[in-house]
Order: C-alpha cells, then structure tokens, then sequence
C-alpha cells in the first residue's frame, strides 16, 4: 500500500532541500542554522503523520523524499 502523503510534508520537504542547496551554494553559519531548522520541521511532522496514519516513520519519510525528489517515478 502506498503512503499517501499530505502537501504539507511535501511543502516542508521541498523548503528543506532549498536550505540544503543554500548551504551548498555558500556555507555560513546563518544558511546551516536555516536548514537545521527546515530538517526539524521535516522530521517532527514526518514523525507526528506517520504516528497518525499507523506507518514507520522511516517509511513516511522516504516516500516524501522520493515524492520531492523523484516526481517521475510516481511517489
């Protein structure tokens, strides 16, 4: 059964990977704090779903990295 997955852990998911990149495109100390904080969001509300719906966790988050990160293989 696939997980479905709410837009609001896409959106999340999606702001991550922004602050990811940012910190690839320059590393400051500011851009770090940015991204821990976007990958906190990601993990607590990954982690709050999955507890709702009755999945593992590590099951939830998985699907929305390859939903983000790989929307042509139909996540």
């Amino acid at each position: 059964m696939a997980i479905e997955l709410t837009d609001e852990l896409i959106q999340l998911q999606r702001a991550s990977d922004a602050a990811h990149e940012a910190v690839r495109e320059d590393p400051s100390p500011e851009a770090w704090a940015a991204w821990r904080e976007r990958a906190g969001e990601v993990q607590a509300a990954v982690t709050a779903y999955a507890k709702e719906i009755g999945e593992p966790r590590n099951a939830v988050e998985a699907a929305v990295k390859k939903a983000v990160r790989h929307p042509e293989a139909g996540a």
